[in-house]
């Protein structure tokens, strides 16, 4: 026997209800398990869905004539995230460093935390002349 109770809050009264015998504690669409309202994986060629949390299992049939859209929205690039060889200048700080390509003395860096925060940062280095890139873990 399943026993669901819901809360309903009128002000200062409580209400419980139980759902009687074979009931549910959700009232949902096919696409969500009607005990625990988790998400339902797609139907496959199993003749039950099975739901991955709580293991209760609904009849691939109840599925039968359900059309199910599925869509992709991919956002637009941000100019801000182009790369220094898309046509952005070299920034950062100047430091003499001949570059290893080109052998121009004068090289930007910048630096990130690459590994974990009780290790060294990462310096990257990049040539103002070439735009040819090295890193460094220091």
């Amino acid at each position: 026997m399943i026993m669901c109770m819901y809360f309903f809050s009128i002000q200062p009264l409580f209400y419980f209800v139980i759902m009687e015998q074979g009931g549910s504690c959700f009232e949902s669409e096919l696409d969500f398990c009607p005990e625990c309202g988790t998400v339902l994986p797609l139907p496959g060629i199993q003749d039950k869905v099975i739901c991955p949390c709580c293991s209760f299992n609904i009849d691939v049939q109840d599925f039968e004539k359900r059309v199910i859209h599925t869509s992709v929205t991919f956002n637009k690039i941000d100019s801000s995230s182009l790369t220094a060889e898309e046509g952005k200048e070299v920034k950062g700080p100047l430091i003499d460093r001949k570059c290893p390509h080109c052998g121009h003395e004068g090289m930007a860096y910048h630096t990130r935390q690459m590994r974990s925060a009780d290790e060294g940062q990462t310096v990257f280095y990049t040539c103002i002349q070439c735009k040819f890139q090295e890193k460094e873990d220091s």
